[in-house]
């Protein structure tokens, strides 16, 4: 399932990630947000918990917890119900979550090769840069 949240006119996009990622997830991730760079034509900011504070991720919570009253204890009985459930929670404040099921079939064992993640457009921050950090769009378009 894809799912997001955010403004309708942003010119940049931020991911306030507390997902872990094994090395070889994080050569794919970081290929895939410069596609998604390149495709958006703006900027990608990346800022991942440190290990073991995903507890701290308050916009995850701040999702969770309006979900759940939203879900009210209805029966789950099939992904369109969970993604309608998800896909139609809002805050007071204007929060709105979108969802959407990814049906999409990916392929399994990609490796991203040295000279791939090499092309990635990617600037860190001084502080902790291999967690924080941000995807620009490609020179070669």
């Amino acid at each position: 399932m894809r799912w997001a949240y955010g403004l309708p006119e942003c010119r940049r996009a931020s991911d306030y990630s507390g997902l872990r990622r094994k090395q070889s997830r994080a050569r794919l991730w970081k290929t895939e947000l410069q596609k998604l760079t390149d495709e958006l034509r703006m900027t990608v900011s990346v800022c991942h918990f440190p290990p073991g504070t995903s507890k701290w991720d308050k916009i995850e919570h701040r999702m969770f917890c309006h979900i759940t009253k939203n879900w009210r204890g209805r029966p789950l009985v099939g992904r369109e119900t969970v993604v309608n459930l998800i896909g139609n929670t809002r805050t007071k404040k204007g929060l709105k979550i979108k969802a959407e099921l990814d049906e999409n079939i990916y392929e399994k064992g990609r490796k991203i090769t040295d000279s791939e993640l090499e092309s990635v457009n990617i600037e860190r921050s001084d502080f902790h840069g291999e967690w924080n950090y941000r995807i620009k769009m490609s020179d070669v378009q």
